[in-house]
């Protein structure tokens, strides 16, 4: 069992890693295979096609991208805004390496088969909206907590929010892809962080 585990890791590994690198239609089962030194045979052993294993590593990088934001240091922070404003100041600080290093699969591969894998397109969705939920709890209580009694009172509401968060950072990664570095991405976090304490300072000083 422990062999199985251990190959299947490594093709979600390797499919990861060439779909951030390559793109999900330049990334053949050959090059996944090579990726992971599994032979082909092994492969299918795990996956019936190319598009169960990307479904299945859209998965794989929101469970791994979860556990790194929920036990990350701003967690731990009391203030539902400072854990708010941590998570951007996070993302920021993981701008590093290369450019397949730091950007987002889901984005990638959404980008590229929305139209044309359902399956793909639905799994992508899952894990960013997955993400945008751990933000909604802490911009639920930061609304509470400076003076926004209700949702229904504003012209925004914690799930648009998380939303337009998780907007911006894809963006960013586009514009980081563009530029072919991490500097443009860390400037729009920078406005993005100005932006939300835009919100809620007017909130804190009334």
């Amino acid at each position: 069992m422990r062999t199985e585990t251990t190959v299947k890791t490594k093709l979600l590994d390797a499919a990861v890693g060439a779909i951030r690198a390559k793109g999900y239609s330049a990334s053949t089962v050959d090059d996944i295979c090579q990726r992971a030194g599994v032979t082909k045979g092994g492969f299918f052993h795990h996956f019936d096609s190319k598009e169960e294993l990307a479904v299945s590593a859209a998965g794989y990088f929101s469970s791994n991208a979860d556990d790194l934001f929920m036990t990350a240091p701003y967690r731990s922070l009391p203030d539902p805004l400072d854990r708010l404003l941590g998570y951007v100041d996070f993302r920021k600080s993981i701008l590093q390496g290369e450019l397949p290093e730091y950007t987002c699969l889901l984005g990638t591969m959404v980008q590229e088969t929305y139209d044309t894998h359902p399956a793909i397109r639905e799994a992508c969705e899952r894990g960013i909206n997955l993400n945008a939920t751990m933000l909604e709890a802490d911009i639920a209580e930061a609304m509470r907590n400076h003076g926004i009694a209700s949702e229904s009172n504003a012209s925004w509401t914690a799930q648009s929010l998380a939303l337009y968060i998780q907007a911006v950072l894809q963006g960013a990664f586009i514009l980081a892809k563009a530029k072919h570095g991490p500097e443009v991405a860390a400037t729009c976090l920078d406005h993005l962080r100005l932006y939300l304490v835009m919100l809620f300072v007017p909130r804190i000083s009334g």
